[in-house]
């Protein structure tokens, strides 16, 4: 977890790009240029589903309104960067050293509790978290695709994610007291996340001149390809609500937590399932990358049972 992200999708690009020489191995290698209009996409697929329930009567949402955009636009900005961020660093990063580098946004947001709302934690979290470092840069420099960008994205993606689980709960409580129930449910945050995103992703499409770039693309033209950008609009709405349901039932500490244990099984899909190119010393610090992550989540365990 970690984030209430939209799944980014590996699609073929189109058959006369020639690759870059040595480019590195990456679960998004595939991915088309215009992963700035896949999010776009995505973000209207979760507007639609969640609009025709909310208009058949299927689910309950809050009416929008300007009083609860401005209260919600800051931290849907800070979603939308940590969505493109992710989307720009997995094309030049393999899967598994992405995982372990998301390991940062824990000490990021660890160190914000502490340095925003003081909130203590106890030896063992600082020790997992410094291991979480170590095994980041350990990774770094054993990393046979090592690549300045694709880092480069990631550790901004990572103070963007820290931010997201850092003000998300705050402006949950707020959202509230700009409705006119009081009460702001998960759906209804989906839905306002979305729709939100929406422009911002057509600002973002024109910013990077995408628009020509999918009028030349024979993608668009592929039924297979708007079956998957629907599908991972489905995915994307599905861990949106999932995410705010926890969020709101948590704190951000305990939601980055359970999203340092899901780093294991999906470090291990990404080098088998993409055969990332890997060394010996790579791997060892992959996996003490996800030691740490487990040493982190059994020491904030342990620091909220004795608080």
């Amino acid at each position: 977890m970690g984030s209430t992200r939209t799944p980014s999708v590996a699609i073929p690009v189109d058959s006369d790009a020639s690759p870059r020489k040595n480019a590195p191995e990456t679960v998004t290698s595939p991915l088309v240029n215009g992963e700035k209009s896949i999010f776009r996409d995505q973000n209207i697929v979760s507007v639609t589903i969640v609009s025709t329930l909310s208009l058949s009567g299927a689910i309950p949402t809050e009416p929008l309104t300007w009083k609860l955009i401005k209260v919600w636009l800051p931290v849907n900005i800070i979603f939308v960067g940590m969505l493109i961020t992710s989307m720009f660093s997995l094309k030049h990063i393999n899967v598994a050293m992405l995982t372990i580098l998301k390991n940062v946004a824990n000490v990021i947001t660890a160190s914000g509790e502490t340095y925003f709302f003081k909130k203590q934690h106890d030896r063992q979290v600082w020790i997992s978290l410094t291991l979480m470092i170590i095994s980041a840069i350990a990774g770094g420099i054993t990393d046979l695709s090592f690549n300045a960008i694709g880092y480069t994205w990631q550790i901004l993606n990572c103070f963007l994610t820290a931010s997201y689980s850092l003000t998300l709960r705050h402006v949950m409580d707020s959202a509230k007291q700009a409705t006119k129930s009081g009460n702001l449910n998960e759906l209804s945050m989906v839905l306002l996340n979305n729709i939100l995103s929406v422009p911002l992703g057509i600002i973002l499409v024109l910013g990077f001149n995408e628009v020509e770039y999918l009028f030349e693309t024979p993608l668009l033209r592929m039924p297979m390809f708007w079956i998957v950008i629907t599908a991972s609009g489905v995915l994307g709405l599905a861990i949106s609500f999932t995410s705010m349901w926890f969020l709101h039932q948590t704190s951000a500490t305990t939601y980055s937590l359970v999203g340092s244990l899901n780093k294991i099984p999906l470090s291990i899909a990404g080098i088998l399932l993409f055969k990332v190119r890997t060394s010996m010393e790579n791997s060892f610090s992959i996996l003490f990358g996800l030691l740490a992550g487990v040493f982190f989540a059994r020491a904030k365990l342990l620091n909220n049972s004795q608080s």
